[in-house]
């Protein structure tokens, strides 16, 4: 699932479509995903969610604009896709979220109706990565899409994804310590942005794009409640300035991004990780990564 995508290979231009899917075999993710198909008639890729970019929508008695809606995560529980997305006037300011669903496998999707405004959570709960966890509940951590702001955690019973009233928060409490259903409490403070959660053999493995630190980092985790302050964390790559960028040695200039693939492991870790040159609009592409997170 891929946001922002343009007819030319730069930022801008006619044929502008978010999100986008692309099918790829996931025996090929050790030496690079070869891509089989996308959504869509032919080889283009087609906008899989209804809308039309910059047009006006009215809400709550004042005109707004949707400028484009961006993916943040997929996941798959039973025969049904779930893609949390956020729907944008620009880069940064964030409408409301919603979930949309798929049941032929992300060919289509479909609204389900659940919805949060923009600022629910003090506008936490833009930018979310979620996983199936052993215990009948998704688990999701959420940040803002500003990329100034920390971590909250939520869970949600797989049933009732669609459910807003459903979603708890972790939440600390100085006379009763951490439970859920509580105000959210930040978990990991920072700046961050892109987040990627997935289950990596017996481990849960936290992608995050780094803002404040100019770099994408995993959090090597036994349990989502782990202590994110405390746990093993590995940087797996550096942003740099365009004049130092060195992918061998781990440099990418003006990265962002970092989602774990399908068949990964914790010694062979692939990560899809964006660059967009902002001055030029080119390069404006997504990248594999490898990378061994080590004992």
């Amino acid at each position: 699932m891929f946001g922002d995508t343009f007819a030319s290979a730069r930022a801008g231009g006619w044929g502008w479509r978010s999100p986008v899917v692309l099918f790829g075999d996931p025996a090929s993710v050790p030496t690079g995903v070869r891509w089989t198909g996308a959504a869509g008639r032919g080889r283009r890729a087609r906008q899989v969610v209804r809308y039309l970019h910059r047009f006006p929508r009215w809400f709550a008695g004042r005109p707004r604009r949707v400028t484009t809606v961006l993916p943040t995560d997929v996941i798959t529980v039973g025969d049904t896709m779930y893609l949390h997305v956020m729907v944008c006037r620009e880069l940064g300011r964030v409408h409301w979220t919603e979930i949309h669903s798929s049941r032929d496998q992300g060919l289509t999707w479909r609204p389900t109706g659940a919805r949060w405004p923009g600022g629910h959570h003090g506008g936490l709960f833009q930018m979310l990565t979620w996983e199936r966890g052993d215990d009948g509940f998704v688990h999701a951590f959420t940040t803002g899409f500003q990329r100034d702001r920390g971590l909250l955690l939520h869970r949600v019973p797989e049933d009732r994804i669609t459910d807003p009233g459903a979603w708890q928060s972790w939440g600390h409490s100085p006379a009763e310590g951490w439970a859920w259903d509580r105000p959210p409490t930040t978990t990991l403070p920072g700046a961050f942005g892109e987040l990627s959660l997935r289950r990596v053999q017996d481990r849960w493995l936290l992608s995050v794009f780094d803002a404040g630190n100019y770099r994408i980092d995993v959090l090597d985790l036994a349990s989502p409640l782990d202590d994110l302050h405390t746990a093993r964390r590995v940087t797996v790559l550096h942003g740099c300035a365009w004049e130092h960028e060195d992918h061998a040695a781990g440099r990418v200039a003006q990265l962002y991004g970092g989602y774990v693939l399908p068949g990964s492991r914790t010694d062979d870790l692939h990560l899809v990780v964006s660059q967009w040159n902002t001055a030029r609009n080119w390069p404006y592409k997504a990248m594999q990564f490898r990378a061994d997170l080590g004992t």
